[in-house]
């Protein structure tokens, strides 16, 4: 079975960060791992809490995966202190990580931020180098870019200006928009993965299942493409299910169906 660490937070409410990633990476066919480098106060409704676990913690955690089963793709998410990025980055070094997804967590889906401003300069210059692909929402590539994005036109500039910035394959997701749902992977080349705007408020926790998903993929051996193909079939499936927790807006990631190992 192919094996795939989530580096996150905690989300108390169970639809986003480590535990939406570890539902996923179980949903898609792999064996999940975890490093949790913060504890979260939050619901569907927002956040209301972050307290960061010491960048020591983080290290032997990193250490103890690494060390008895070396993952076959890695997921970062939330990191929200410069000192931790750079114990993570040390760490993916030293281990030579492969196949590394990099969920650019600035702002969460209800607005709220999740990262300390000199966090920012932390991850662009620690971890997206080590990238295989970096996966903003707009506006954390209007952040990334520099300029604001309103159109799948500004997608593809935004999206080219990163990936020449910061040279590595960027997903910019295009759901933030009001008249789309697509997609734009550009690595140099554009590939659009379309798809129906599907009217779900549950949308908590989608950031982070699509970019464990792609990470999941991309364990089995499929190739970037594939693997955020495969993906964003998958979180469609998901918003398609429509669950609904109460209070109108619980967690996506509960569809339990396996995708075969390559």
């Amino acid at each position: 079975m192919k094996t795939a660490l989530t580096i996150a937070g905690s989300d108390s409410s169970g639809g986003a960060g480590i535990q939406a990633d570890l539902k996923t990476f179980a949903a898609n066919g792999v064996y999940g791992m975890s490093v949790i480098n913060s504890v979260t106060s939050q619901n569907t409704k927002g956040v209301f809490g972050v307290y960061d676990i010491p960048h020591e913690v983080v290290a032997t955690q990193i250490d103890a995966v690494f060390d008895d089963i070396f993952p076959d793709a890695v997921k970062i998410g939330m990191v929200s202190s410069a000192q931790i990025i750079s114990t993570i980055s040390e760490k993916l070094k030293q281990y030579n990580a492969k196949n590394i997804v990099l969920d650019t967590v600035m702002v969460s889906t209800s607005g709220c931020k999740l990262i300390n401003d000199d966090a920012v300069e932390a991850l662009t210059s620690l971890l997206f180098p080590l990238a295989d692909i970096v996966t903003p929402n707009i506006y954390e590539a209007q952040i990334l870019c520099g300029f604001n994005i309103s159109c799948e036109d500004d997608m593809v500039k935004g999206a080219k200006a990163i990936y020449e910035k910061y040279g590595t394959a960027v997903l910019l997701k295009g759901g933030h928009l009001d008249d789309t749902s697509n997609d734009l992977l550009f690595d140099g080349s554009e590939t659009w993965f379309t798809g129906s705007r599907i009217n779900n408020p549950n949308t908590h926790g989608t950031g982070c299942t699509l970019s464990s998903a792609i990470a999941a993929n991309l364990a089995k051996g499929y190739d970037i493409k594939e693997s955020v193909k495969n993906a964003k079939d998958y979180i469609t499936g998901a918003l398609m299910d429509m669950m609904d927790l109460g209070h109108g807006s619980g967690p996506l990631n509960h569809i339990y169906k396996f995708y075969p190992s390559k």
